[in-house]
């Protein structure tokens, strides 16, 4: 399992384009609906993000906000880093809410709505909690870089390093480095977990990268 996890770490650096379920408890400073948390770093296609009733083109440097729903269009790919240690990288058709955000450790919420999405941490540093919710199921996270979205016609999740929750349907399967899941669709439980294959790690990589 370790020899996947590193294989998608490899590529996910390789491939880098250009310059409630269950609540999670974030300390301190949570930062107001509609301020600054982040920027696009790269975009491929189209993008643009939805504060309120206002739209806008995002494009790099572009800033992102708090409760912002991020979009992205057909055959696009759309980098943002949030804080200082998390980068999210969207595939084509995606949709996220960032929800919350903590500036202190870079821990938040956020509503994978549609599409696949990539998320990691800098290694360096303690450990950030995070936690994705989805129509699939919740995802519980800490320090960690793992995909989730489609994959082989389902949903799937795979950690290519540190541990993940998945929650859905009454049942929770907890994931290692270099394990996955998959979902068949909303309200069915996640299978239990298994290593990915070197061709599907491809596939789900080259669908955020």
């Amino acid at each position: 399992m370790a020899d996947c996890g590193a294989l998608f770490s490899r590529l996910a650096r390789r491939q880098v384009i250009g310059a409630g379920a269950a609540a999670l408890a974030l300390p301190r400073t949570v930062l107001a609906q509609g301020e600054g948390i982040g920027h696009v770093q790269a975009l491929r296609g189209q993008a643009f993000a939805l504060t309120g009733q206002a739209r806008r083109a995002l494009e790099a440097q572009a800033p992102l906000y708090l409760g912002d729903v991020v979009v992205t269009g057909q055959a696009s790919r759309l980098q943002i880093r949030l804080g200082r240690r998390t980068r999210l990288a969207l595939g084509a058709n995606a949709r996220l809410r960032i929800d919350r955000f903590v500036i202190a450790d870079d821990s938040g919420e956020y509503e994978l709505q549609a599409g696949p999405l990539l998320l990691e941490h800098d290694e360096n540093g303690p450990t950030v909690p995070a936690a994705v919710r989805s129509p699939y199921g919740l995802i519980a996270v800490r320090g960690t870089r793992f995909f989730a979205g489609p994959s082989n016609d389902v949903f799937g999740v795979f950690v290519a390093s540190g541990r993940v929750s998945v929650q859905a349907a009454g049942r929770s399967v907890l994931l290692d480095e270099g394990d996955g899941t998959n979902i068949a669709r909303p309200g069915a439980p996640p299978t239990p977990p298994a290593p990915w294959g070197e061709r599907r790690i491809r596939a789900a990589l080259a669908s955020v990268l």
